[in-house]
């Protein structure tokens, strides 16, 4: 499928506008194939805005793939936390054990893709930063500036063909970035930034993008914990390894009382905006634990937010 009239003028404008445009992000200090991995994990899913104050912590905490490879799988959701989707870092743990034990990282997408957690985009984004290979990247970004350009609703396996054609094979993966970082902060859900568009000679919409589906709506939730300490310990419980969310993590003990909260906030989890009442309240739920010890657990990122707003880490 044909996108664009002229895909060398294309590429050429699209490059310059994202060497003077891009953003200061940590992740592109340099082209580490195990930085740019790590940082590809973080953003599945996940906005810029939530990897920043994790990134730089994680790898100082694990410098090395083989560093990550031998850290108990507790210490890496540990510092996980707050990142959510879990799976992501236990995946990322068990490809690094893979990588450590082989000696080297894969060095085309395919055999990355033999990795666990790594799928076609992150394959294709790895490889094109940190190994220079020329192999096109699709993500919603990318797939919005598709829609935008002809007007038309691209299927998955069109979306893929055209981001292959429209590929600069020289600089793949400053091709990449560009164009994830365009769609990312210029060709933005709703209300495009159209004024400043880099490319708008080559758009058949200039406008809203009316083909993209709604999401679907937050659901709302209230829920209440028990702040229990005592003796130096708070009482905390470990979530079952069998849960679908968030399995083998640490929180407070939900309850049902009524009595006035210590403090609220407010907390989302992927389609859910939660309510959150926090009370002091003894129970003999959970599992006493050493306050010099829960900055250590894999907490939830809700546990983590609420002990660190009552002072407990």
């Amino acid at each position: 499928m044909q996108v664009v009239r002229d895909p060398a003028e294309f590429r050429a404008k699209l490059l310059s506008w994202y060497n003077q445009n891009r953003r200061d992000l940590p992740w592109r200090k340099d082209r580490d194939p195990y930085r740019v991995w790590v940082s590809e994990i973080m953003l599945q899913q996940t906005r810029v805005a939530a990897v920043l104050p994790k990134y730089i912590p994680f790898l100082k905490r694990f410098p090395s793939v083989r560093k990550l490879a031998s850290a108990r799988e507790s210490s890496v959701l540990s510092q996980w936390s707050g990142l959510g989707y879990y799976r992501r870092a236990r995946n990322l743990h068990a490809a690094a054990k893979i990588v450590a034990k082989e000696g080297k990282f894969p060095q085309i997408s395919d055999a990355w893709r033999a990795l666990p957690g790594i799928g076609r985009y992150t394959a294709a984004a790895i490889c094109s930063i940190a190994l220079n290979e020329p192999v096109a990247v699709v993500d919603g970004n990318v797939q919005r500036v598709f829609r935008r350009l002809t007007g038309q609703t691209h299927t998955t396996a069109d979306s893929w063909k055209t981001a292959e054609a429209l590929l600069d094979p020289i600089h793949p993966g400053d091709f990449n970035q560009a164009m994830m970082e365009f769609g990312a902060t210029v060709c933005l859900p709703g209300e495009p930034l159209c004024a400043t568009c880099p490319i708008q000679a080559f758009c058949s919409t200039r406008g809203r993008d009316l083909s993209a589906s709604r999401k679907p709506p937050q659901q709302k939730r209230k829920i209440t914990f028990a702040l229990s300490s005592a003796d130096g310990s708070v009482r905390l419980v470990r979530r079952s390894n069998r849960d679908s969310l968030m399995p083998g993590m640490w929180e407070l003990p939900a309850t049902v009382s009524r009595r006035k909260p210590l403090f609220s906030l407010k907390h989302s989890i992927t389609n859910t905006d939660y309510d959150v009442r926090v009370i002091t309240a003894a129970t003999a739920d959970g599992t006493p634990v050493k306050l010099s010890r829960v900055s250590q657990l894999p907490l939830t990122g809700l546990a983590r937010k609420i002990l660190s707003r009552a002072g407990v880490i």
